[in-house]
């Protein structure tokens, strides 16, 4: 059948639904967008370990995290193929068309769900139409079930083009947690890339807006600090005891006092703490999560700079230990206006588009930068693409939903934009 995929795109896009897996565990998610890749029919398919650089993973999750989903993806019949290559968190894909002389075009697109339960009520239409999530506790609350489906269209109607040149689709794991996207940018088939797109759905656009090109990601890094003291009686003797939720709280009150920069905006903040034993005793051990940011990777790193001192210095007030590890990060980088402008041009073009806007502030993080930034430093060019969808409630939200007839649309928009590089280079 012609156009199978593109026929199918509100179907692939709800089982993705259906099973939604979080970073570095998307055993069954790999499995699927494998599938449809083979029913596609293009030249090469690297899954897990053959598309990232090992190393370069960030934030991978202990062995008792990954192999409950490893062993839920067995129950379900994944092939053991698969899981050989994806095991150990070795998820994503990257799937590669060729197609004569030309350049290379790539597309980045992400694979991952959240922690967050999806809404059982009704009038939420997952629930209502039968794909809410079937694991429970985790959902698809940002999109990525429609990124992932939009790229497998991409390719088709792009193998069913006059394109001359090379497609390469980067399923990315464990955008979530920021720690796929370096991975995947070293693991060599982003080597060769000269234009790459990457895509989000929604972000408070409606259906039939399109933006070309984002500016303003704000780099950022995932950070944790572990305070070690010394435990004590908390009634009979607290001097004896060197008490790690002290420093802990010290560190966190003074991180909010990290001043400003004049160059740009900051951002830090703690959002999990763990630790200590009981009331009546002085905690020994406590972890605290948490992350900065900033509108540029340096100012990213001045706050992180700032920040690590504000750790060790309470550590030392309150005779404790800390050890700090730098959980993920990613840079800024921008969308080029050249290639910007050439979707904008395809966009107006589009019936399926209504208003093309032709940059936009992220204001939020994404480690697509990473790649982005690759191909830019190779001396190609990269935009972050938004298409708009309607979606009755925020992202990362328990009723979360898109607009399936956006799905078409980013199809047609994403696939015209890389057929046109074949005519026209920027």
């Amino acid at each position: 059948m012609v156009h199978d995929v593109r026929n199918r795109l509100s179907e692939i896009r709800r089982d993705l639904h259906r099973l939604p897996e979080p970073g570095w565990r998307e055993f069954r998610t790999t499995a699927r967008v494998v599938e449809e890749l083979e029913r596609i029919g293009v030249d090469e398919i690297a899954v897990g370990r053959e598309a990232l650089a090992t190393d370069a993973r960030m934030a991978v999750p202990e062995e008792g995290e990954l192999e409950p989903w490893l062993e839920r993806a067995r129950e379900a019949g994944v092939r053991s193929d698969i899981l050989e290559r994806t095991a150990d968190g070795h998820t994503g894909a990257v799937a590669v068309l060729e197609r004569g002389d030309g350049p290379t075009v790539g597309l980045r697109v992400d694979l991952d769900g959240i922690s967050l339960r999806e809404s059982d009520e009704a009038g939420h239409r997952p629930a209502d139409e039968g794909f809410r999530s079937e694991h429970e506790g985790y959902m698809h609350a940002c999109g990525h079930d429609a990124h992932a489906t939009i790229g497998l269209g991409v390719l088709e109607a792009v193998k069913a083009s006059d394109f001359s040149g090379t497609l390469k689709v980067f399923f990315q794991p464990a955008e979530e947690i920021s720690g796929g996207g370096k991975a995947m940018t070293e693991g060599g088939y982003l080597d060769d890339v000269d234009y790459l797109f990457a895509l989000h759905i929604g972000l408070n656009h409606p259906s039939g807006t399109l933006v070309a090109g984002i500016e303003k990601p704000l780099a950022m890094a995932h950070v944790t600090a572990t305070f070690e003291g010394a435990s004590a009686h908390a009634g009979k003797a607290p001097n004896e005891g060197a008490n790690a939720m002290q420093a802990m709280t010290t560190a966190v009150q003074n991180a909010y006092a990290i001043p400003r920069h004049s160059d740009g905006m900051t951002r830090v903040n703690f959002g999990r703490v763990e630790g200590g034993t009981a009331s009546n005793v002085i905690a020994e051990e406590i972890t605290v999560e948490g992350e900065v940011r900033g509108e540029t990777t340096a100012l990213m790193e001045y706050t992180r700079t700032e920040l690590e001192r504000v750790l060790y210095a309470a550590a030392e007030m309150h005779d404790c230990d800390v050890t700090l590890r730098t959980i993920s990060e990613s840079p800024r980088t921008d969308s080029d206006p050249a290639l910007r402008e050439l979707v904008g041009d395809v966009a107006r073009g589009n019936r399926r588009v209504d208003a093309v806007v032709p940059a936009e502030e992220l204001g939020v993080s994404e480690d697509a930068t990473y790649l982005m930034q690759r191909v830019q430093n190779d001396g190609g060019l990269a935009t972050y693409v938004v298409l708009g969808t309607d979606h009755p409630t925020n992202h990362h939200t328990p009723t979360f939903d898109v607009d399936e007839e956006s799905l078409e649309t980013g199809v047609s928009v994403l696939a015209e934009s890389v057929v046109e590089l074949s005519y026209r280079r920027p």
